[in-house]
């Protein structure tokens, strides 16, 4: 009976140990996923320690970026680009100079996905420096409250005049008052510099009623920034907050859908956890 007893407990010991999440294989992953009507160029900026990036996606494709369990940096699109073979070109929004892979960050307006990842993950969808394209974040594998964040609503469509980037007749960014204005007021600076002299503006009030869960202007924390632990993420543009989006990375397939937000990896686990109590339930009889 001792043996048995001494098997069941080493058996728990092995369950507990099994790794659950992604803190604990020191990287993250990041699935940027394309929805959009027209090619889309994501860039990537970040730590010091950490080269940027950028490629191209058309419609419909999608693209994985692994980065360091406690990467920092932000994720955006350019639009209307055109790079040689040696990746040198422009973009009409976006742009982080003239090369594909992006080492500054990306020139207004632009809509911009920011990480802070580490023992707590801090994410947000910031239109503070215009819009460009719909952007989501959705987390995956996480705990605690992670929650999907960002911009499905089109400001182009509903850009006031005065902010409106033009370009053969059609809106292609939304610029921010502050990028327009430059005034301390619009830009949050000066004696606007904190969050009791900085308030929400008329043009970052349209900006929130169409992005309700991103940041319209630098003091809008409170709707805006979210937290997670040890998730990885999907970088979507142009989707819907209540749609599914799906990242594939390592043979693993993971959706936002609660339904199937389950992974293969939480799969075998579950597996692995069977056996193991078929194998004592055997033993112990």
């Amino acid at each position: 009976m001792a043996n048995k007893l001494t098997f069941l407990l080493l058996a728990i010991i092995f369950i507990s140990w099994i790794p659950t999440g992604v803190e604990s294989l020191g990287t993250r992953t990041f699935t940027i996923v394309n929805n959009c009507k027209e090619t889309v160029w994501p860039g990537i900026t970040h730590g010091e320690n950490f080269k940027g990036s950028g490629f191209a996606l058309k419609p419909g494709q999608s693209a994985v970026y692994t980065a360091p369990a406690t990467w920092g940096g932000r994720i955006w699109g350019r639009t209307g680009c055109s790079f040689d073979s040696n990746g040198n070109g422009t973009c009409q929004t976006g742009s982080c100079g003239s090369s594909l892979n992006c080492t500054t960050p990306g020139s207004p307006p632009a809509s911009i996905a920011e990480f802070t990842l580490g023992d707590v993950d801090y994410y947000d969808v910031s239109l503070v420096d215009g819009f460009n394209l719909p952007v989501i974040i959705i987390p995956l594998k996480g705990k605690q409250n992670c929650t999907t964040v960002g911009c499905d609503g089109d400001l182009r469509r509903n850009c006031p005049a005065e902010l409106a980037l033009n370009s053969s007749g059609k809106v292609i960014a939304c610029r921010s008052a502050c990028n327009v204005f430059n005034t301390d007021e619009y830009c949050c600076r000066g004696m606007f510099g904190d969050a009791m002299t900085c308030h929400p503006s008329n043009y970052s009030r349209t900006f929130k009623s169409i992005c309700p869960v991103a940041y319209s202007y630098a003091y809008d924390d409170p709707t805006s920034i979210k937290t997670c632990v040890g998730a990885d993420y999907i970088v979507s543009f142009c989707s819907s907050r209540n749609e599914t989006v799906c990242s594939y990375h390592n043979n693993v397939l993971s959706c936002s859908s609660p339904s199937s937000a389950a992974t293969a990896f939480g799969g075998w686990q579950s597996v692995t956890l069977a056996i193991i109590l078929m194998l004592v339930l055997g033993f112990c009889s």
